[in-house]
């Protein structure tokens, strides 16, 4: 089932990923008490994510602080070790903003997000959307209708609506 504004995010056993490693978080905990941005990304290192979608949010951090956003999150159904290169190549770590790996799914599944597209061998992936979300509530959810767009899920997008 997918969620919705005003619905109360699932929670889910994700990694957090760091230059120096990765640990498993409980996103519920980690969203307690808290106002953050999730943006999710069919996989790293794909072109319109790393190109694109990344790169406007790591511009924007001090805009997210200044809104009272406390962090911006990354979420992608990758392993932690394909999270850590790529929050290295993009200088998404330097820039401030937290990656989270969905390596099952659980989440995304959980949030009725994920996408199946067989032929280009992506199975169980994420959807492109941005929510802000707050003690893991759904403020504002803006999924992209295509997965080949990036539009209302952007960096731009999201401050537009803060």
């Amino acid at each position: 089932m997918a969620i919705f504004i005003g619905d109360r995010l699932p929670d889910a056993t994700v990694f957090e990923v760091g230059p120096d490693g990765h640990k498993p978080v409980s996103l519920h905990a980690k969203l307690q008490g808290r106002k953050v941005v999730i943006f999710a990304v069919a996989g790293a290192f794909a072109d319109m994510c790393s190109l694109s979608h990344m790169p406007g949010y790591m511009r924007h951090m001090e805009a997210f602080a200044s809104k009272g956003i406390d962090e911006v999150i990354c979420l992608s159904v990758n392993d932690p070790l394909v999270m850590k290169a790529w929050g290295k190549a993009t200088g998404a770590f330097s820039a401030g903003v937290t990656l989270l790996a969905d390596t099952d799914s659980g989440f995304t599944s959980g949030a009725g997000m994920s996408f199946d597209f067989p032929d280009d061998g992506m199975i169980a992936r994420s959807k492109r959307y941005a929510m802000v979300v707050e003690d893991g509530l759904v403020l504002t959810l803006q999924e992209e209708i295509h997965a080949g767009m990036c539009e209302v899920s952007t960096a731009t997008a999201i401050l537009a609506v803060l």
